[in-house]
């Protein structure tokens, strides 16, 4: 390998010409801190409902109907959360929403798809991280028996993939919530800043999320780096530490880490530990209760969290209207997104609770929107 020195006169040309471009603006781009201050802001407010269609009686046209509703895994604490919030306000309105049970296998995603075709159920509803198109000769079939087929917490919303045979189909904006770290993190460095990201490629919304937050980075910071490593979930728990620590040791100049999932960041923690490094802060997303309780602890700084009973509801919301034929069925998911930090974790309990600290809100606004109130 050649090796490249730089004479005396060489460094100090070089040294000139920095500085110049320092005084000129002609390197550097100044950060937009105004701007990514302002975004961080508006997700700082405890969030206020917009109902997302026309008021319509819901118990009356629901009445008899039952939905079967799959999730990725009934062992993921945030998937179970959005399940019994989904029961529990379908309770509310007086029609059945039952979950399928299952441990993530997609074995038994199928077999659940062929219990509600046997049943006689009205919808099968695949939740948070089920791709349609993975199931395409089940999802056919329940539809020739004449079930309406859902699928929510899938996909980003600017994931164009074509789903045949689905009636509704409702992605999340990841691609926001990417922007809005990007926002956080320019302002926490104001301006300096050089992300290490952790994402996993084989979750569907991740690219689009990472890619949204790194052009975000870049509108809002021209000069602050990003470096995305992807590491599987099923490798999370042996790799993350591993890919953080020798992320940190190549490139001490890294001030702030990203795990996209929040469930990532306790994996970081030991990297941080042995590279001495216990200063990098952490931001993240989804609103995991152990997660918001490292933010009490000084251990994580930042999630952008998103209520789960919020999410059950939007996602039932745009069922009924289906099964109803009421029209005005969204296209995506309606849910705001709220940022926890030191200064707001308590809200969301001691220890923190599934689907606290961010207001009820929507629990009127969807109540009055179904007529129930």
């Amino acid at each position: 390998m050649t090796k490249y020195h730089l004479t005396s006169a060489a460094r100090l040309g070089l040294g000139t010409a920095l500085a110049t471009a320092c005084l000129t603006g002609a390197a550097w781009a100044e950060a937009d801190l105004e701007a990514a201050r302002a975004i961080v802001e508006a997700h700082s407010v405890l969030p206020s409902f917009e109902a997302p269609g026309a008021p319509f009686d819901a118990a009356s046209c629901m009445a008899g109907k039952r939905i079967l509703s799959i999730p990725t895994s009934s062992a993921i604490p945030f998937v179970s959360g959005i399940e019994e919030g989904m029961v529990a306000a379908a309770e509310e309105v007086g029609f059945e929403v039952r979950t399928w049970q299952n441990q993530g296998q997609p074995t038994q995603w199928v077999q659940g798809i062929e219990y509600a075709i046997s049943n006689g159920y009205d919808a099968v509803d695949l939740m948070a991280g089920i791709d349609p198109n993975a199931l395409a000769p089940q999802v056919a079939a329940a539809k020739d028996a004449g079930l309406k087929v859902f699928a929510s917490h899938h996909r980003d919303v600017t994931d164009e993939t074509a789903e045949p045979n689905v009636d509704v189909s409702l992605p999340l904006s990841f691609s926001r919530v990417g922007e809005i770290i990007a926002a956080w993190i320019v302002t926490k460095t104001e301006g300096d800043a050089n992300v290490l990201v952790i994402g996993s490629d084989d979750v569907p919304p991740s690219q689009p999320y990472w890619k949204s937050f790194e052009a975000k980075l870049a509108e809002l910071c021209p000069d602050c780096k990003a470096t995305y490593y992807n590491v599987p979930v099923a490798e999370w728990a042996t790799k993350i530490q591993t890919t953080t620590q020798s992320a940190l040791l190549q490139d001490p100049s890294i001030n702030y880490l990203f795990p996209i999932y929040d469930s990532m960041s306790q994996f970081m923690l030991p990297a941080r530990a042995i590279t001495g490094r216990m200063d990098l802060p952490i931001a993240s997303f989804n609103g995991t209760p152990f997660i918001i309780d490292m933010i009490r602890n000084g251990d994580v700084e930042m999630d952008v969290g998103e209520s789960l009973g919020w999410i059950a509801r939007s996602s039932l919301d745009a069922y009924m209207r289906d099964l109803c034929e009421v029209g005005d069925v969204p296209d995506e998911l309606y849910i705001p997104f709220y940022i926890f930090d030191a200064a707001n974790a308590e809200t969301a309990g001691v220890p923190a609770e599934l689907d606290k600290g961010y207001g009820d809100a929507h629990v009127g606004g969807f109540r009055a929107l179904w007529g129930l109130e």
